[in-house]
């Protein structure tokens, strides 16, 4: 499992608040996971606050890009919400890099929820050098 940090709010296991999403890489160079919708997520009773999607979205472009092993951050981040995601159902996630050119990465993922796409994203991101 690819993580960032234990406590960081999109795939820190140890952040029972957040989404505390599972991605794994696949053998095309993708990642593909889930989370699970918790009462906490909600925006509209019932469902998923949109922001709660895209943050998973961007949160998987982010540990694809990790997972190779290069510290990058999100510099643009476009979002189509299009459908609800209730409470209590899993979001299947899963994000692809498309294009590099230099320390620009440009990405996009798919979120999935009860066989229906409820969002997509299109991420650009920019390599940069760790502190310490």
């Amino acid at each position: 499992m690819i993580t960032h940090h234990e406590l960081c709010f999109g795939c820190g296991q140890a952040n029972l608040f957040g989404l505390q999403l599972e991605l794994e890489a696949r053998d095309d160079g993708s990642v593909a996971g889930r989370f699970f919708v918790k009462q906490d997520h909600q925006g509209p009773p019932g469902y998923a606050h949109g922001g709660i999607l895209a943050t998973a979205l961007d949160e998987a472009m982010a540990l694809l890009i990790h997972g190779q092993g290069i510290h990058a951050l999100t510099t643009g981040l476009e979002i189509r919400l299009r459908a609800s995601a209730p409470v209590g159902a899993f979001v299947d996630v899963e994000a692809r890099v498309e294009e590099r050119q230099g320390r620009r990465i440009e990405l996009v993922a798919t979120a999935r929820s009860e066989g229906a796409e409820v969002g997509t994203a299109r991420g650009t991101f920019v390599a940069v050098e760790r502190e310490g």
